[in-house]
């Protein structure tokens, strides 16, 4: 199986598993949870940024960069990626030297979440 089947997967089940409904108990990107209308709509539009996987350089703090897989399409700013070494999705910002990691890590709803 590739790499980018693998994330897709992780993808897969991690959308088969989010409930809206329990946005009573869930808190994505914000301090207070949110309703389960704000769940439903963070989910459509998450579902409409996914991307086919593929590898981008992408840049750290300390000036690393590593191989990365951009996983939703840029909306200007923001996209988010997944770091095989750290097995967890990131928000990256936007740059002419291409995707930079700002330290928002989690699972792929949740880091989408966090700009929505």
């Amino acid at each position: 199986m590739s790499a980018a089947n693998d994330i897709q997967t992780l993808i897969a089940t991690e959308l088969h598993d989010y409930d809206p409904d329990a946005g009573n108990i869930r808190s994505v990107g914000q301090v207070a949870p949110m309703p389960a209308d704000w769940h439903r709509l963070l989910l459509a539009e998450f579902r409409a940024a996914l991307i086919e996987p593929h590898a981008v350089e992408t840049l750290f703090p300390g000036g690393m960069t590593e191989t990365c897989w951009a996983v939703t399409q840029s909306n200007g700013a923001y996209r988010v990626i997944y770091i095989p070494w750290a097995e967890l999705f990131s928000l990256a910002v936007e740059s002419k030297y291409g995707p930079v990691d700002i330290g928002v890590h989690g699972d792929a709803v949740s880091v989408f979440g966090s700009i929505h």
